[in-house]
């Protein structure tokens, strides 16, 4: 029921009213004095308790459908609600399994650069005895590549690049003046470069020099092994490894010699050996050497990892700033739509007060009804709408 049909009905009650007032005084010309009181009382009762069964009952009808209509209103608008904020649950969710991912893959890293580092000292410790021991079984040329290769490898797996296949084997590239080359190991950069690996080093010198006894030969033969070395040098160096890459890279290529002896010994006889290997973009690494490298080349490798997830969580981070801006705007909504419904209940509360309150009010003047009638509340709490913090100076 409307204002309007309220607004009719009682109305016509006070049009009753009014007519059965006039009913009981023409009686009391017409009538004794003991039948004229007691229909004035009889009259009198029945309005009363029709006028106030009708107020109460239209006042109760119109409060009933008003409190119905506002309950149907809020529980769509809790649906929408809820709907929304279904995918912003699940978007925050995927954030705490990507930050807790990330933080369990930091810590992860740190225990295993602490476990590299015993696993480090152990290792070379076996790769400075196991010169010495395979001295005969070096003098093959065969077996000499193969041991040297089986050290590089050992050094990548200490490095912990093996697990994130950052090398591959024996693969034939070309530079740029269309001469092929074949490294043996290419280790790749997070830019999608490489850096050439050659671990093909000339030992039989070296050999001959801790096979001989006496002082003035051992030296001979070192002098002929920091030679030999520097004619690989001048070979390698030929090859321009570096121009393989398809994009920007080191332009240099790394002579991998296997034992921190062999070395050592060669500079120590010609010891402009390391200066002019550079010069030719040939960097002169033993396995000390080659691990710093490939630790850095794996640091980087790590850090490409925890970019990618930093843009993994900003990207999830910018989908649910968009989200929220569509429930703060359905949020606004449903309290504008709430403030909206309050307003016409206080306007409908004024109108009866203004109104037929008013009028009925003058009944117990005219001797019908004597209780009054009490005057519906207006519901002052209004919805409150939400506003952003204001953003905090982080420099204070």
């Amino acid at each position: 029921m409307d204002v309007l049909m309220l607004l009719v009905a009682l109305l016509s009650l006070a049009v009753a009213a009014a007519a059965v007032v006039w009913a009981i005084r023409s009686a009391r010309s017409a009538s004794s004095s003991v039948d004229e009181a007691a229909l004035a009382q009889r009259m009198a009762a029945e309005v009363r308790a029709q006028v106030g069964e009708a107020a109460v009952e239209a006042l109760a009808a119109n409060n009933e459908q008003f409190l119905a209509l506002a309950e149907q209103r809020f529980e769509k608008q809790q649906e929408k609600t809820k709907n929304l904020l279904d995918p912003f649950e699940v978007q925050m969710k995927a954030i705490d399994e990507t930050v807790g991912k990330l933080r369990t893959a930091h810590e992860q890293d740190k225990g295993a650069v602490e476990k590299m580092n015993v696993e480090m000292a152990r290792r070379i410790t076996e790769l400075t005895s196991s010169t010495t021991t395979l001295s005969e079984a070096l003098r093959s040329p065969t077996a000499r590549g193969a041991w040297g290769e089986n050290q590089l490898h050992n050094v990548i797996e200490l490095a912990g690049m093996v697990p994130y296949c950052d090398y591959d084997e024996q693969v034939t590239g070309e530079n740029r003046e269309g001469a092929t080359g074949r490294p043996d190991v290419r280790v790749r950069l997070p830019n999608g470069a490489h850096i050439a690996v050659d671990a093909k080093v000339p030992l039989s010198a070296y050999l001959d020099a801790q096979a001989a006894t006496e002082t003035a030969e051992v030296e001979g033969h070192l002098v002929r092994h920091a030679a030999a070395l520097r004619a690989h040098v001048n070979a390698l160096a030929s090859k321009k490894y570096w121009e393989q890459n398809d994009g920007p890279a080191p332009e240099f290529v790394v002579l991998f010699v296997p034992g921190e002896s062999f070395l050592a010994d060669a500079l120590r006889s010609d010891v402009s050996l390391l200066q002019d290997a550079m010069e030719k973009r040939v960097l002169l690494a033993s396995p000390v050497n080659l691990l710093a490298l490939l630790w850095s080349v794996a640091r980087g490798w790590q850090e490409a990892r925890v970019a990618e997830n930093a843009r993994q969580i900003a990207d999830l981070g910018e989908d649910l700033y968009g989200r929220m801006g569509k429930v703060l705007e359905h949020l606004g909504k449903t309290g504008r739509g709430l403030d909206q419904a309050v307003r016409s209940y206080n306007d409908l509360i004024g109108s009866v007060e203004g109104r037929l309150l008013v009028t009925l009010r003058r009944f117990p003047e005219l001797g019908v009804g004597t209780e009054d009638l009490d005057s519906p509340s207006e519901i002052e709490s209004l919805p409150r709408t939400p506003h952003a913090p204001e953003p905090q100076d982080t420099d204070a």
